[in-house]
């Protein structure tokens, strides 16, 4: 199943929101993962697990240093299901 980038921004909104306890609409494509919702790299390699297993794509640990923005993941993540 194709997602499109709003459902994978909102899809990872939730998975955010749950690790982290922000609230959903803080999770923007804008955000920094590390400077503006302060999440650490275990929590991120959390997150792309839960990314990975709801949207059916895999994440190289080498890719995940280049997802610095909530953007660059749902960018990431709809490159890969296609």
């Amino acid at each position: 199943m194709a997602y499109s980038e709003q459902d994978i921004l909102a899809g990872l909104a939730e998975i955010v929101s749950e690790e982290t306890g922000l609230p959903t609409d803080a999770v923007q494509s804008e955000k920094s993962f590390t400077d503006d919702l302060d999440i650490d790299s275990l929590s991120m390699m959390t997150i792309v697990t839960l990314a990975e297993e709801k949207f059916d794509v895999r994440i190289p640990d080498d890719e995940v240093k280049n997802l610095a923005t909530v953007g660059d993941a749902v960018s990431f993540i709809a490159n890969a299901q296609s």
